[in-house]
């Protein structure tokens, strides 16, 4: 691999949902095998890799972190190196945080820390919120502090974007099922039908978005009874995304939705069940950590932003942030970019070494510190 662009390029080319990361995992060993960890762990959560570098003396460990998993967007583009996987592209920016993960272990293979441990993470399923959380449960290191970054497009090229606490928002997806009974659709009184309950439940998720304070629920699936004209419904489904800025607010809008959806399914005469999918916490960067990137950003001349309030995605690094002493940062992917899961998207090679700085910048801050 000529440099690490091309890397970032051919992980383009090759992208894998959330837990099937295998392809992109052997790219991943074959490049880090020439960097010469002095240990190099496979099979972590399923698809994971760490990538340990020691120091001369002994101290502290850091550890950084990247994601692997693409999305299951289908990539309509022009690009040489465009996806050849039907229906999936990073369209995430994953593979330009594994390509910059992987400079930062070039950097490390030649000028190792003089002293502590640095460990490099390529952490599978982001995207489904399950990686991380697995991830913690079987590492063979507990680290000190941790850091990760993440792309933004919308923001100047090249700055860093942080802000102490909350950093980006907690957020769950919500399957509600409603059974009642259906009927003929002439005597729609014989059955239960569920459609009155499914436009109390459109009503009450309208009602809670909140933009300014960061609580949004987003229906993204709606379905009830058949296609049929002859078949009053008996049951429905709908699927929503619930967000909030902090974890508190998260657990007031679940108990409180929760607690809805029990009054109106009653009030219906309907059986209902709920299941939670892709919970994501909320990322708080801690203080200590959020100040040693924008020191970093400082020193090495790059444009630091701070922003007022929470992002409202979400990122699985807030189960590292949960744990773990840490901070998560923004590269400005340049103010017009196309935004993040966007058909037309593509990460900006540019940040590739502005990443790679910052990392080894962070690393030996805090480890002279």
């Amino acid at each position: 691999m000529k440099n690490h662009v091309e890397l970032r390029h051919l992980l383009h080319s090759e992208p894998e949902l959330s837990g099937g990361e295998r392809g992109t995992a052997n790219t991943l060993l074959h490049y880090l095998q020439h960097h010469k960890p002095d240990s190099l762990i496979s099979g972590i959560a399923g698809h994971g890799i760490l990538a340990v570098y020691q120091g001369e003396l002994p101290g502290q460990t850091i550890l950084l972190r990247c994601d692997m998993d693409a999305l299951p967007i289908d990539e309509k583009s022009n690009l040489t190196y465009r996806s050849r996987n039907k229906d999936i592209s990073h369209k995430c920016g994953h593979d330009g945080h594994m390509a910059i993960m992987c400079g930062v272990a070039k950097e490390l293979s030649t000028a190792r820390p003089s002293r502590g441990t640095v460990a490099l993470l390529f952490q599978p399923e982001e995207e489904t919120g399950q990686g991380a959380f697995k991830v913690i449960s079987e590492l063979p290191l507990k680290p000190d502090i941790c850091f990760a970054l993440h792309n933004l497009p919308g923001f100047p090229l090249a700055s860093i974007v942080t802000k102490e606490g909350a950093f980006a928002g907690a957020s769950a997806g919500l399957i509600i099922n409603l059974k009642g009974q259906s009927s003929h659709a002439a005597e729609p009184q014989e059955g239960i039908s569920p459609a009155p309950a499914v436009a109390s439940l459109i009503s009450l998720f309208t009602e809670l978005t909140k933009v300014p304070e960061g609580v949004m629920a987003t229906l993204t699936h709606i379905s009830i009874g058949k296609e049929a004209f002859g078949t009053s419904p008996g049951d429905a489904t709908l699927m929503v995304t619930l967000r909030a800025l902090t974890s508190r607010q998260m657990k007031k809008l679940t108990d409180q939705v929760s607690l809805n959806i029990s009054e109106i399914a009653s009030k219906n005469n309907l059986n209902f069940t709920t299941e939670w999918r892709e919970e994501f916490p909320a990322t708080n960067n801690a203080a200590i950590p959020n100040s040693i990137v924008e020191q970093t950003a400082n020193e090495l001349g790059y444009k630091v932003i701070t922003t007022e309030k929470a992002f409202s995605w979400s990122e699985d690094f807030g189960h590292f942030t949960a744990k773990y002493t840490g901070a998560l940062f923004g590269l400005g992917a340049g103010i017009n970019h196309p935004p993040l899961h966007s058909p037309d998207y593509d990460f900006e090679d540019r940040l590739i070494p502005v990443g790679v700085a910052m990392f080894m910048g962070i690393i030996e801050r805090f480890l002279k510190e």
